[in-house]
């Protein structure tokens, strides 16, 4: 599963004729990945290699040909952590221009050919707090490492912060001579808008050019930032600006700003313009402090005298995560969380707050999907079983062409599909909502023999096991030990309707775990090819938590081995994390004084210390910002004293989540020696 093919989303040309996309090998004898741009045509269906040259990280179709684009070097002549823009046909590559030079590791191309010709393009990086662009490569090393705070949010998921903060940056190709070259400076759009914090876009850590766009005539901008009237730590609002391409920062005006529309205050997300650039559609939450609030869809006009924002859909019960517009702006499609799978909706610009939309299609999870010029959309996602598959769609979700299915092509992957995974659902006392859950069989699975459980609790909280492919938690490679996976989705779970997701908060030890035991109940009784006498039980995050809960109570000794992932040990330490506003909404307040009144007190699984005996393994990683790595020490720590047998593995450069492959494939094997040895697999190691 590590080494198999890493395939990007399928990005077409304007016409629709062809899509390309990249593929990344890895291999464990080189230590070494690979990366090729693959070609599909989309008239054929035939697969070629575009190109070999893995220096070319982006690419973007813009110019006067269907086959003309730009495209981004990870690298420049100068070799000083810049990057390079060319200018080329796809059709031939090797005659490429070098069109600029740009003087730090921009990244984030969106560019559009104006009516002139030149070409606008925007890009983002690092900037100081004077606006220009930042290159560590060029940067002077302080004569001290100290760093100094005035305010609480002092270091981000796995970095700590410091003055230099990202930016969208705008820039002009001039056309002449059958190539272009860059006119000017570039111009940054955020750097400098300051007032209790500064604006930052990308909003960090997660933020990408998903967090801009430029209209399609080149004539204006938006970005999304933090609301920088509120501290960072405490408050997830965040606003979308507008302003000028020809503009500058202080040009630039909010097109949301809280006030603007009633009730949204939170986080906003996925700002873009229409096709003819007369609308600008994104996603907003109304809680000003919740990062997993329903996303609402609005739509504003593009312009500043009247954004006149409006509502779509808006009390339609799902989380949409995914924006495109249709090619007449009457349209825009979504992906949201559903019932364990995350699916497309076409929803009516002039949808109506009781409109509930149909999805369009099914199982899977939606990398991205394009809207082509004859109306088809172009859909890559990925499943249980199929790390990437590529199709298309119509408006009314008759699927017209299914062109790559990655388990009928890789041979790590040879064999798997929809027959490996079923699902039920379950009652619980904690909800009047019916609970589902997930089941991965083993290969080679017979439902006339026995095999041990292997109990999966999702992070999160709010999130949700989904029919979809993880190279971190991916089921069938858990399965193929020798287990049934069984992969619930509790309370807090996203898909199934906002009060749900809500229902964790303040509950984190009662709602969720109830979910948990019935499940297993559910389970012990219904499904007599599972032999829940040797199961065992893995989460990270939440689940992590959920896993040090599960060992202080009476779900602990129904498993003979336990898995924790960078999981909470003390509530009473959860203001060590990073972003407060999670923690202070999921703990229904602020941190107070310890009593038995408080969450942080009562949800703490060092409360029940007593009873822990279950065999435990536990993982905590050095750049895990969010939960830090104390956490896993002290469960360890405590286990050891207690001499409850358990292990501890530990990455140096590894935050809340494993993305080395080679410290990966020491994740795995670390973890199914530990559980394969519990569980009595036949032939399993010892784990010491």
């Amino acid at each position: 599963m590590l080494a198999a093919p890493r395939r990007g989303v399928a990005q077409a040309n304007p016409s629709g004729d062809f899509a390309i996309y990249t593929s990344t090998n890895y291999s464990f004898e080189d230590h070494d990945a690979t990366t090729v741009w693959q070609q599909l045509d989309l008239r054929s269906g035939a697969f070629s290699t575009w190109t070999t040259d893995s220096n070319i990280s982006e690419v973007v179709f813009v110019g006067p040909t269907n086959t003309s684009l730009l495209y981004l070097n990870s690298t420049n002549q100068a070799g000083d952590g810049g990057v390079s823009l060319y200018f080329a046909d796809a059709t031939s590559l090797s005659s490429a221009k070098l069109v600029a030079s740009l003087p730090a590791p921009f990244s984030g191309l969106k560019a559009v050919a104006t009516r002139s010709g030149d070409i606008h393009f925007l890009v983002n990086t690092l900037a100081y707090p004077n606006g220009t662009a930042y290159n560590e490569d060029l940067a002077e090393t302080p004569a001290s490492t100290a760093r100094i705070y005035t305010d609480i949010y002092v270091r981000h998921w796995d970095t700590y912060l410091t003055p230099q903060r990202y930016a969208v940056f705008g820039g002009v190709l001039r056309r002449g001579n059958g190539t272009y070259s860059l006119a000017g400076e570039l111009t940054n759009y955020v750097t400098g808008k300051c007032n209790a914090s500064c604006a930052e876009s990308p909003v960090q850590p997660f933020g990408n050019s998903g967090d801009y766009d430029i209209s399609p005539d080149g004539s204006q901008v938006i970005f999304l930032t933090k609301n920088i009237d509120l501290p960072l730590a405490n408050f997830t609002s965040s606003q979308i600006y507008w302003v000028p391409f020809t503009g500058r920062v202080n040009d630039s005006v909010p097109v949301n700003p809280i006030g603007a529309t009633p009730g949204a205050e939170g986080a906003s997300a996925s700002p873009t313009f229409s096709k003819d650039g007369s609308k600008i559609a994104y996603f907003q939450m109304n809680g000003i402090y919740y990062e997993s609030d329903r996303n609402i869809i609005y739509v504003a006009n593009a312009d500043p005298r009247n954004f006149n924002i409006k509502s779509v859909a808006g009390n339609w019960d799902r989380s949409p995560e995914v924006l495109a517009w249709s090619n007449d702006g009457s349209v825009l499609y979504v992906a949201a969380p559903d019932l364990g799978r995350e699916r497309v909706f076409p929803v009516p610009v002039d949808a109506a707050a009781d409109y509930k939309p149909t999805n369009i299609t099914n199982e899977g999870v939606p990398a991205g999907m394009q809207i082509l010029a004859n109306g088809q959309i172009l859909v890559s996602d990925s499943k249980i079983w199929s790390s990437r598959d590529i199709y298309t769609v119509d408006p009314q979700g008759n699927a017209t062409k299914v062109y790559f299915q990655a388990n009928l092509v890789d041979k790590e992957l040879a064999g798997l599909g929809p027959q490996d995974v079923s699902e039920f659902y379950f009652s619980s006392n904690s909800t009047e909502t019916e609970l589902q859950s997930w089941i991965i069989y083993p290969a080679n699975f017979s439902a006339q023999k026995t095999y041990p459980l292997a109990f999966l609790v999702h992070g999160g909280p709010q999130g949700a096991f989904y029919n979809s492919w993880s190279t971190r938690w991916n089921y069938k490679v858990w399965a193929d030990q020798g287990y049934v996976v069984i992969a619930p989705n509790p309370t807090a779970s996203f898909g199934w309707g906002q009060n749900l997701t809500d229902a964790v908060a303040g509950h984190w030890g009662d709602y969720p775990y109830w979910d948990l035991v019935f499940a297993w109940d559910y389970v012990n009784a219904n499904l007599p090819y599972v032999d829940t006498s040797r199961g065992i039980s893995a989460g990270a995050s939440f689940g992590g938590y959920m896993n040090n809960w599960f060992q202080g109570h009476e779900m602990g000794r129904r498993f003979k081995a336990l898995v924790t992932h960078d999981g909470v040990t003390n509530t009473l330490a959860d203001y060590a994390t990073d972003e407060l506003w999670f923690i202070n909404h999921d703990q229904a307040g602020t941190f107070t004084s310890p009593n038995e009144t408080s969450t942080y007190y009562r949800w703490n699984p060092i409360l029940f210390y007593e009873n822990w005996a279950t065999p435990h393994f536990v993982v905590h990683n050095d750049l895990d910002y969010r939960l830090p790595v104390s956490e896993g020490i002290m469960l360890f720590n405590l286990l050891q004293v207690k001499g409850v047998p358990s292990k501890f593995l530990n990455f140096p450069d590894e935050g809340h989540w494993v993305l080395n492959r080679e410290n990966s494939r020491v994740w795995h094997r670390e973890i199914f020696k530990w559980i394969n040895y519990y569980s009595g697999l036949s032939g399993a190691a010892s784990p010491y």
